[in-house]
């Protein structure tokens, strides 16, 4: 499970973007991203672990696993 801490995040349109701890990789954070429900918004700086499906990160989910 991929984790990663949210480098910028636009809370009215659900986009943003992902930074890898080596940081190297990045994912786009789209409105699909979201769609788990488990919370609205996301800070810059807060850690999260999420699925990879083609390149994209699904079902964020707060903190580390």
């Amino acid at each position: 499970m991929p984790q990663a801490t949210v480098k910028s995040y636009d809370s009215l349109t659900k986009t943003g973007v992902l930074v890898a701890d080596d940081g190297e990789a990045t994912w786009e954070i789209t409105p699909e991203s979201m769609e788990s429900g488990m919370f609205r918004f996301l800070r810059p700086g807060q850690r999260v672990t999420f699925d990879l499906q083609d390149n994209r990160p699904l079902n964020l989910r707060i903190g580390i696993s």
